[in-house]
């Protein structure tokens, strides 16, 4: 499909899993991507695929926690391509499990600094860009299933998430008068690396019986099945679509 030709998207986290997928998502329908990470070899070879397929893409180094990195990624962006028309607040952080009688303060810091303050930056500037551009726009924040469900170890994941689901429907009450939707997709167990991390952490068989008892599909996502569906919430397609909580986790949650 060629039908965001001549529109940029840009992508945080960008550097792999559900990011590295959007991006890619984005270029295959023709966008011009700016990708955003931490890690600048990843994004170098995603770039290097991206332009290989004979589309556009350029890299900015971004920790999305700090404001001073957010609205210079946002900045690139706009001076790159010369136009914002979609954004995906991908990047997070699981942080560490444990307990809430011992949760350290570092690890809830780090997790909501990533997690939630980086969503909010992303807003603020990706908004600020889309306002004064003045054609509109879509932003897509990628929350989880924990938006909406926690878990023993995860407090500071959870909460970050559920907070993710605020920050979207107060941005969409906003600004859809100026034409910019806001939404969230909550994915589920997803083949990237944050979800190996955590079968590394509970094992093999538990989290195989978690699949098997509870995703009614049996089985995880593909990072490219999130994607496509955050990239159409991006897309005319879902053109009255906004300030909504999308779920794309194989029913998980009809289970629990």
């Amino acid at each position: 499909m060629s039908d965001m030709i001549g529109k940029v998207g840009l992508v945080t986290g960008a550097s792999s899993g559900i990011g590295r997928a959007t991006a890619l998502a984005f270029a295959s329908r023709g966008a011009r991507v700016a990708l955003a990470a931490r890690r600048m070899d990843e994004l170098e070879s995603l770039k290097t695929e991206i332009e290989t397929a004979g589309r556009e893409a350029t890299i900015i180094q971004t920790d999305v926690s700090l404001a001073e990195d957010v609205e210079k990624m946002v900045d690139h962006a706009v001076e790159t391509f010369g136009r914002l028309d979609y954004a995906v607040n991908n990047a997070g952080v699981e942080g560490e499990l444990q307990g809430i009688a011992e949760f350290s303060e570092q690890n809830w810091d780090r997790v909501l600094d990533t997690n939630l303050r980086g969503t909010f930056l992303c807003l603020k500037y990706e908004a600020a860009a889309m306002l004064e551009l003045g054609h509109g726009g879509s932003i897509v924040n990628v929350g989880s299933v924990n938006s909406f469900l926690g878990f023993g170890g995860g407090a500071a994941y959870a909460a970050s998430k559920h907070g993710q689901v605020g920050l979207t429907t107060s941005a969409s009450a906003e600004l859809a008068p100026q034409g910019i939707r806001v939404n969230i997709m909550c994915p589920g167990i997803t083949d990237t690396a944050m979800h190996h991390r955590i079968r590394d952490i509970i094992g093999d068989e538990m989290f195989d019986t978690i699949i098997q008892n509870s995703v009614h599909l049996g089985r995880r996502g593909l990072p490219e099945e999130i994607a496509d569906t955050i990239v159409w919430l991006c897309s005319d397609e879902a053109g009255y679509v906004t300030g909504t909580t999308l779920t794309a986790d194989g029913g998980f949650t009809m289970t629990i």
